[in-house]
């Protein structure tokens, strides 16, 4: 079917997509489908287009690479980047983590210190005027004089 298509131009030859265009000798030509890429024996590399007629197979095949590259680069570099920023997170989130409980240790300490203190303060002012009630008998009756 595609060497109906020789003599005739480029773009009524590669409107369809099993075909490939040969510049040295104006040929349509069927795509060699089992090789990935069309033998020298049939038509070079710099002569044969397909899919355009204005970039040749060989440039075709050199920009797809160069894409495919900087894809692969770019998901590489992203794929470490979120891995290292993720580990780094959470190296910082329990660092905050670990300091906020300390934080709250020393807060709750502090606290038993203070009602301590209030306590002895209050026991102190109990004894200065009487109310202290007698360890032995907790609950021994208030007798007023």
């Amino acid at each position: 079917a595609c060497s109906a298509f020789s003599q005739k131009s480029c773009e009524e030859c590669l409107k369809n997509v099993s075909c490939l265009w040969c510049y040295t000798n104006n040929t349509c030509i069927d795509y060699p489908v089992r090789s990935i890429l069309p033998p020298s024996a049939l038509c070079s590399l710099s002569n044969a287009r397909w899919g355009v007629c204005w970039i040749n197979f060989e440039a075709l095949i050199i920009a797809m690479a160069v894409v495919a590259g900087l894809i692969l680069v770019s998901l590489t570099v992203c794929c470490c980047y979120c891995c290292y920023c993720r580990r780094r997170s959470r190296s910082r989130l329990d660092e905050e983590e670990e300091q906020l409980a300390r934080k709250r240790e020393e807060r709750r300490l502090q606290s038993l210190q203070r009602k301590h203190e209030r306590k002895l303060k209050h026991d102190e002012i109990r004894k200065k005027y009487g109310l202290l009630q007698d360890s032995d008998n907790p609950y021994s009756r208030f007798e007023n004089e």
